[in-house]
């Protein structure tokens, strides 16, 4: 069965796909970024870690904010900041300039993730939704793999730079596209924002982080986001409209479903972090080649995206979450 999706979903997933696509462009670029600003092992990290920090903390703010204003003037504002960011990032003259840009461009991309999909699944329903969700997938594993290898080509070509400066004209596209085709939403303005809670989730991821990666108090970082967080959830239960409502956990299937989800993200993140940097430290490869040993994963990612709605018709979700864990482990362990 064919379906007429419209200019919308592909605003959609070209949106998500920068997101990812500009992620990843700093994996195989990280060696090359490191040596042209003069930036330490450590400090690169940082490069990822503030987007990731950034982008993490603001994630449940950012969905807020669609419900309440409105999906298209929000999107805007996250296509807006996102590409703005990004040609800043392109234009880094330091190591500070560049990691101050990408904590800006996770606020963007923190606005864009939540608002998007939310955007998909106000737009489409019933098979047509289920299919679009399938594309949504799809688009989130060509866009980690895909980036990689576009980051392998113009750092090894040309200039890690020209990676965040590619997002110009799709962002500004997409923000034209935006505002012809995308139409208003329902706005929830008499609803108040729970900001005390917002900056309360922030604070406490931010504490959590540190006290992983930071340089130093990791104990009393994981004091401050112990405590940020039982203060977090005492309000959250007692407020009428939290950000975070705890009703949410009352669903096993969905309680684990986040923590499996929180692990795997976690150790394919650090293992497209870590890994391009040894294949060109360590190997000897070069930026393209260490992103051409990532296109392998790239063809099953594509065909079970397509194929997922299909197998979730015919098998038990969690036979094929367990299914797609198991073989992601095996293939991280050898």
């Amino acid at each position: 069965m064919k379906y007429k999706f419209g200019i919308i979903l592909p605003i959609i997933l070209i949106s998500y796909f920068l997101i990812l696509l500009d992620n990843s462009v700093v994996f195989t670029s990280t060696v090359q970024i490191a040596n042209s600003l003069h930036m330490t092992s450590q400090s690169i990290a940082w490069i990822t870690n503030i987007y990731a920090l950034v982008f993490g903390s603001l994630l449940l703010l950012g969905g807020r904010l669609g419900d309440l204003y409105g999906r298209k003037p929000v999107f805007l504002t996250g296509l807006t900041i996102f590409t703005l960011f990004s040609l800043l990032v392109g234009l880094a003259p330091n190591g500070l300039f560049i990691i101050v840009m990408r904590a800006f461009q996770g606020i963007g991309s923190a606005i864009l993730a939540p608002t998007s999909l939310a955007l998909l699944l106000d737009t489409y329903e019933g098979k047509k939704r289920e299919k679009a969700i399938s594309f949504y997938g799809v688009t989130a594993g060509l866009g980690a793999s895909v980036g990689l290898i576009i980051g392998g080509l113009v750092t090894t070509f040309y200039s890690w730079r020209l990676g965040f400066l590619i997002n110009e004209p799709l962002g500004i596209l997409l923000i034209v596209l935006t505002i012809l085709f995308v139409p208003k939403s329902k706005t929830q303005l008499h609803v108040h924002l729970d900001y005390i809670g917002s900056i309360l989730s922030v604070l406490a991821i931010l504490s959590l982080v540190n006290a992983i990666n930071g340089a130093g108090h990791k104990g009393l970082f994981i004091g401050i986001f112990i405590a940020l967080l039982i203060i977090f959830l005492f309000r959250e239960v007692k407020i009428d409209n939290p950000i975070m409502p705890m009703a949410i956990f009352k669903d096993k299937e969905r309680v684990s479903a986040y923590i499996a989800r929180f692990f795997y993200i976690g150790s394919m993140f650090s293992f497209f972090f870590l890994v391009p940097q040894v294949l060109q430290k360590y190997y000897g490869f070069t930026p393209l080649l260490s992103a051409f040993g990532f296109m392998p994963e790239t063809i099953p990612q594509f065909l079970f995206g397509m194929l997922q709605s299909k197998l979730s018709n015919k098998y038990k979700n969690e036979n094929l979450l367990l299914f797609g864990t198991i073989v992601t482990f095996i293939g991280v362990l050898m």
